[in-house]
């Protein structure tokens, strides 16, 4: 289906110069002379190769619809990750570079949604939030306050992040899978 370029969101798949792609990011960029246009870093399907790609705002892109199925992480074998459909049992075998850098936020029996295209899978999301151990936390410095300061910290995956000067190593706390920021303590 045909969509605006200026439509294009992370996540989705298009087709381009006869080849698919999955969007990795997009940035509407308004330059002080001429017309606005959208900057998109995207990956192809097959390839794996990364590009990234100009539009004006008002050209058209062919958007390929995408089928969600749930499964389960089962366990990796090599590079390539094993899930398992919840209902079917059957397992689908996807490299690990499809997860991109939410890959290490990955845990046991974990729920996904894979976006497919024609039966082949194109992408995957984790569930918005995980929680984990603080493996690494810097001691707190006198003089901040607990409001607008943060310090760097170490989660159990090995994924640096930043967190309330309060949360100290051993504790358990949610963090976001898109971009491992601090979300809350963990409840548990």
């Amino acid at each position: 289906m045909k969509q605006q370029a200026n439509l294009i969101r992370a996540g989705q798949v298009i087709e381009h110069d006869g080849r698919r792609w999955t969007v990795l990011k997009q940035q509407i960029i308004t330059p002080g002379k001429g017309g606005a246009f959208i900057q998109v870093e995207m990956r192809d399907l097959n390839t794996g190769n990364k590009t990234n790609e100009r539009w004006r705002t008002a050209d058209s892109v062919e958007r390929l619809m995408t089928e969600d199925k749930d499964y389960t992480y089962s366990y990796m074998d090599g590079d390539n990750v094993v899930l398992m459909d919840p209902e079917t049992f059957e397992q689908l075998i996807l490299p690990q570079d499809i997860f991109g850098e939410q890959f290490a936020f990955l845990q046991d029996n974990m729920p996904l949604n894979v976006k497919l295209v024609e039966g082949d899978p194109v992408g995957v999301e984790l569930p918005p939030h995980v929680t984990l151990e603080i493996t690494e936390a810097d001691p707190v410095v006198k003089g901040q306050t607990a409001s607008s300061s943060y310090k760097p910290a170490v989660l159990s995956n090995g994924v640096k992040t930043m967190v309330p000067p309060f949360i100290e190593a051993g504790e358990r706390i949610v963090v976001r899978t898109d971009d491992a920021s601090y979300v809350e303590r963990a409840k548990d």
